[in-house]
């Protein structure tokens, strides 16, 4: 079984890739959490979303986020009715948030999600990495402020001091499910705040260390491929390289992959990683998503 930790950019184009050589059950992702929160009256997983929508093949490709071709009539008439949203969110988008919300009255987090990608047909297994309420903490110039805030309304223009998420519990049985795994892929999503939330779980770097983990660097030539990890690296005193990114999983990776553009950092990461790769990590269609997973999965195909 092939495990892959995941945020919700980088590692959701892998799974596209991998989804062209792997069959379904024979994989699972297990989520970051912390960036859960409530918007509109409805409770918004946008990782998790993103991987399902993903793994459902309905994935809005252009942003990453929401439904390929959904409209924003509920959006669009709140604005109207001056009671503009946070996020704009489409309308089947929100229905399967609102199912969500509706379903965690009832059910854990983990469940919910198992009923949902049931229903919309997918057969890998999505895995949150807690039931528990995450909260992340970003401290900038600007005074603190929560994940959305700074990422949507502030559009990640503050400077970032200080980046603190609350500890959480693992989802049950989350870390057997890493130690029984033959591979573990740690997908070119956020370092700190996709990636990181979850292996600092209580007694996941122990789990980690106990099986083959492969490691893909979401920073190409020193610039992160999307999203504000340099700013959140920086912050916490890491280079903004991917021998930074090397660095923070060294302890537990056996083989790295980086880019083409990086390959003078080759050197230094094989000192602390046992394989390092170097290829195309950038996925701007189906082949190079392809090809990065086949370099990803190695002998396990």
């Amino acid at each position: 079984m092939i495990t892959i930790l995941s945020g919700g950019t980088g590692t959701p184009k892998l799974l596209q890739g991998i989804m062209e050589l792997v069959e379904p059950e024979k994989f699972r992702v297990i989520v970051n959490t912390v960036e859960n929160s409530y918007f509109s009256g409805v409770y918004v997983a946008a990782d998790i979303d993103t991987v399902m929508y993903t793994l459902a093949g309905i994935i809005n490709n252009d942003t990453w986020y929401g439904i390929k071709d959904d409209t924003f009539i509920t959006h669009e008439t709140l604005k109207e009715i001056k009671c503009p949203e946070t996020l704009k969110i489409g309308d089947r988008d929100r229905a399967i948030k609102i199912q969500k919300t509706l379903l965690m009255e009832q059910y854990s987090l983990s469940r919910v999600v198992d009923i949902q990608r049931k229903s919309l047909g997918i057969e890998s297994q999505i895995i949150p990495m807690s039931n528990g309420k995450s909260n992340i903490t970003i401290e900038t110039n600007q005074g603190k402020m929560d994940f959305h805030k700074f990422l949507v309304e502030k559009q990640g223009m503050p400077e970032v001091i200080d980046i603190k998420y609350d500890p959480v519990s693992p989802t049950p049985g989350l870390i057997e499910l890493i130690e029984d795994s033959d591979m573990i892929i740690i997908g070119p999503s956020n370092p700190i705040t996709s990636i990181g939330p979850i292996i600092n779980l209580k007694g996941i770097y122990k789990a980690l260390k106990k099986t083959y983990v492969v490691g893909i660097s979401p920073i190409i030539a020193d610039a992160p491929v999307s999203g504000p990890a340099a700013k959140f690296m920086h912050a916490l005193g890491h280079d903004v390289s991917c021998l930074g990114v090397a660095k923070m999983y060294a302890n537990f990776l056996d083989k790295f992959i980086i880019d083409r553009k990086d390959n003078a950092y080759k050197n230094k990461i094989e000192r602390l990683i046992p394989e390092v790769v170097v290829t195309n990590t950038n996925m701007n269609n189906i082949g190079e998503k392809k090809s990065l997973a086949r370099t990803t999965l190695g002998e396990i195909l």
